[in-house]
């Protein structure tokens, strides 16, 4: 057997030597996937994160839901807790004017002259007779927890405001006929047992709020059987 001579065996190696990658694919490829990565990466990041702040937006609403319901269970001095200290229950109470050091209802208007009836409604309705002033007179209903379920004034109600106010329970006893029985005089339902009837009388000129005053005096508020 013959043997080649070493110069064409390299020769023959030479030529049958495999292709070495291309550089275009060898130096692409890994860019590539790095960026791919890099997107994959920033869309979870992206979706935690949506995900993270629509808890918190919603955590928010439920605390400030909670503490907008809770305040008027929590607070102990509101209107009508300060009115039980100087106004006895159903029965009317003249207020004193406003004035620089205070005032016994928070933003009350000094340009009026307010008169307060708290009312308890467990075992009586009560029965609201209001006289009309010379200028602008006003009855405005609330709950204790300071809720306005109802208001009129002597313009819609004639020169004399005259009204029973009475519970749920009290309303679903009457007779049909009695719904309203004359047309100075109607009927008022409270959503609750307790509250506060507010009278305002618009005394113009200073000189014109002691003769409201004495006006206001002839108010009543009373349970009626």
């Amino acid at each position: 057997m013959s043997v080649l001579p070493t110069s064409r065996l390299s020769r023959f190696a030479f030529w049958r030597r495999p292709p070495e990658p291309e550089p275009y694919l060898e130096f692409h490829t890994p860019r590539r996937t790095r960026g791919a990565a890099l997107w994959e990466w920033l869309a979870k990041a992206s979706g935690q994160l949506a995900l993270g702040l629509a808890f918190i937006l919603v955590l928010a609403g439920i605390v400030h839901l909670a503490s907008v319901l809770a305040m008027p269970l929590l607070a102990t001095n509101n209107a009508f807790a300060r009115l039980t200290r100087i106004a006895p229950m159903n029965g009317m109470t003249l207020l004193p004017d406003p004035s620089p050091s205070g005032m016994t209802l928070p933003l009350s208007d000094p340009a009026f002259v307010s008169a307060v009836c708290l009312y308890d409604l467990a075992d009586h309705p009560l029965k609201v007779r209001v006289p009309a002033t010379s200028d602008y007179t006003s009855v405005s209903f609330y709950t204790a927890r300071g809720v306005p379920f109802y208001a009129l004034n002597d313009q819609a109600a004639g020169r004399v405001i005259e009204l029973d106010l009475l519970s749920p329970m009290q309303r679903a006893a009457l007779p049909e006929d009695e719904e309203i029985t004359a047309a100075d005089r109607l009927i008022v339902e409270s959503p609750s047992l307790k509250g506060v009837v507010l009278i305002r009388a618009f005394a113009r000129y200073p000189d014109t709020r002691d003769a409201i005053r004495r006006q206001l005096e002839a108010a009543t508020c009373m349970p009626s059987t």
